[in-house]
């Protein structure tokens, strides 16, 4: 079962390691990044970020979804995480089993806008949540689990 769709660009930091686990009782991490599961110093650096007694898997994009269409997450409480919005957003095109996303945060560059603390956000970027917002997906900005959360739609108008 899906417990969280998260979008930080930090992926497994302080925050995702132990208040979003902890306060969602997260037992496995499933980081879809076309550009993660290719890298194997950032595959490793990230398993050793990891909380102990949570698994994590790193998968691309397209075998992320074929895993989450398949069942074979169904028996975690899984928390998926995402490096940007467009990998958010090509990962929604190929599974339905996305309702909540929440953006935790997204570096800074010239193209893009600061919508919150930590979530800047380009044209395009914004176009991707506008479809995902059309197709019933909730996007929230929300850094903690103890924070109110902000409707994304509000945000970038």
């Amino acid at each position: 079962m899906i417990k969280l769709v998260r979008v930080d660009h930090r992926l497994v930091h302080g925050q995702v390691a132990f208040t979003w686990t902890r306060f969602l009782g997260t037992d496995c991490i499933l980081i879809a990044s076309d550009s993660v599961a290719k890298d194997e110093l950032r595959s490793t650096a990230l398993r050793m970020a990891k909380p102990s007694g949570i698994k994590l898997v790193i998968k691309s994009i397209e075998d992320s979804a074929a895993a989450l269409n398949s069942g074979v997450t169904d028996k975690y409480h899984l928390m998926v995480l995402l490096e940007n919005i467009e990998d958010a957003y090509r990962l929604c095109q190929k599974t339905d089993k996305i309702k909540y996303i929440n953006l935790g945060g997204i570096k800074a560059a010239d193209d893009k806008k600061q919508i919150s603390k930590a979530v800047f956000v380009s044209e395009k970027d914004c176009e991707q949540l506008r479809e995902l917002d059309a197709s019933g997906i909730q996007l929230e900005v929300k850094m903690l689990p103890d924070e109110t959360g902000q409707n994304v739609m509000e945000l970038i108008h």
